[in-house]
C-alpha cells in the first residue's frame, strides 16, 4: 500500500506536493475532493499543529477526521498493530499517525490496506518537512540556498536533511559530538545530494554552519522521550542557542525557522523568536496547506 512514512516515499512527487499546497493556500483549488472521505488519526504523543493542520485539512476538503488517542483505542491494551491495522482498514480511507516507534509505523503501513501517514515518529517528520519547504518557497522563491539546521540530530532534521537532498538545496547541521544525525540518513542525504547538486555538512562548528546560511532553523533541545536526558542536553547545547549574535554569523537576510512548540530563554531567544527574521507562524500556518496537499495526494479518487 503506497503511504507516507518518510520523505523518501515521495521523491518523485516532492515538488509536486510543495506547489499542491501552494494551490490549496492561494484558493487555486475549491472544490472538496476528499468528500465522504474519513481518516482516522493516532496519537501517541500529544499534538497541537499537527493534530488540528490536519483535522481541519480533512474538514476543509470535504471528508471526516476521528481523533483517537491510545487510550481509546485497544492498542494501548495491547492488541496487535496488525488486528488494529486491519480492523481501521474496514473503515476508514487512511490513517494519520503519531507515534513513539518508527517501527510501530511501519508495520501498520505493511498490514494496512489503506495510506499511511507519518505525523511524527523518533525517525522522521516528514509532514513538517513539506510545510518548511513551502515556507522556503514563499520567502526565498527557490531552494538555491542553505539551511542550517541548529541543534540535536531528531526527526524534524533527518526529514530536513532528506527533503533537501532531494531538492539540490545545501543542508548543514550544527550539533555536538554525540546527537549527530541518523547514520543511514545521512549516507541517504549523501547519496541524493551527489546528483542533485546538494551539499550535506554535519559539524559541531556553529559559526562554519551558519557562515552563508539563507536559513537558520532550531528545535527543542529535550524531545519528547527524552525527558531523562534533560540535565545532560542543556549542558550539551547550551552553546549552540540560536541568538541576536549567532544570527549575524549567517546572511543578512537569513529567515529564522522553529518547528514549534518553542522553549524561548533555551535554543533560541525571545527576541530571534519574535524578530524581523523570524517566520514562525507563517511556517506553522504552512502545515495546514501541507497537510492538505499531503491528503490529496493519498486519499483523492
Amino acid at each position: 500500500m503506497n503511504s507516507l512514512l518518510s520523505v523518501c516515499d515521495v521523491e518523485n512527487d516532492i515538488e509536486n506536493i510543495i506547489n499542491l499546497a501552494g494551490d490549496f493556500k492561494n484558493g487555486k483549488i475549491k472544490e472538496k475532493p476528499l468528500r465522504n472521505k474519513t481518516l482516522a488519526m493516532i496519537f501517541e504523543k500529544s499534538s497541537t499543529r499537527t493534530r488540528v493542520s490536519f483535522e481541519v485539512g480533512m474538514y476543509e476538503l470535504g471528508g471526516t477526521a476521528l481523533f483517537l488517542s491510545t487510550n481509546d483505542l485497544q492498542i494501548g491494551r495491547g492488541e496487535p498493530i496488525k488486528d488494529t491495522a486491519k480492523v481501521l482498514s474496514r473503515y476508514v480511507d487512511g490513517i494519520m499517525i503519531r507515534a513513539k516507534k518508527h517501527s510501530d509505523v511501519v508495520e501498520l503501513a505493511k498490514q494496512s490496506d489503506i495510506p499511511v501517514i507519518n505525523g511524527l515518529t523518533d525517525l522522521e517528520h516528514p509532514c513538517q518537512a513539506f510545510a518548511d519547504m513551502l515556507t522556503i518557497k514563499e520567502y526565498k522563491n527557490n531552494f538555491n540556498g542553505k539551511l542550517t539546521f541548529v541543534g540535536d540530530g531528531n526527526n524534524v532534521s533527518n526529514s530536513l536533511l532528506l527533503i533537501c537532498a532531494y531538492l539540490g538545496m545545501d543542508f548543514t547541521i550544527a550539533c555536538p559530538k554525540g546527537y549527530e544525525i541518523n547514520e543511514d540518513i545521512y549516507k541517504k542525504g549523501k547519496e541524493i545530494g551527489s546528483k542533485t547538486g546538494s551539499e550535506i555538512i554535519v559539524t559541531d562548528d556553529l559559526g562554519l554552519a551558519l557562515k552563508d546560511a539563507d536559513i537558520v532553523y532550531t528545535d527543542v533541545w529535550v524531545s519528547m522521550g527524552d525527558e531523562k536526558e534533560s540535565k545532560k542536553r542543556h549542558a550539551d547545547f547550551k552553546p549552540y542557542q540560536v541568538n541576536t549574535e549567532s544570527m549575524k554569523l549567517a546572511k543578512e537576510d537569513a529567515i529564522f525557522m522553529h518547528c514549534l512548540p518553542a522553549i524561548r530563554g533555551e535554543e533560541v531567544t525571545s527576541d530571534v523568536i519574535d524578530g524581523k527574521q523570524s517566520v514562525i507562524y507563517d511556517q506553522a500556518e504552512n502545515r495546514l496547506h501541507a497537510q492538505k496537499a499531503i491528503l490529496y495526494h493519498y486519499l483523492k479518487e
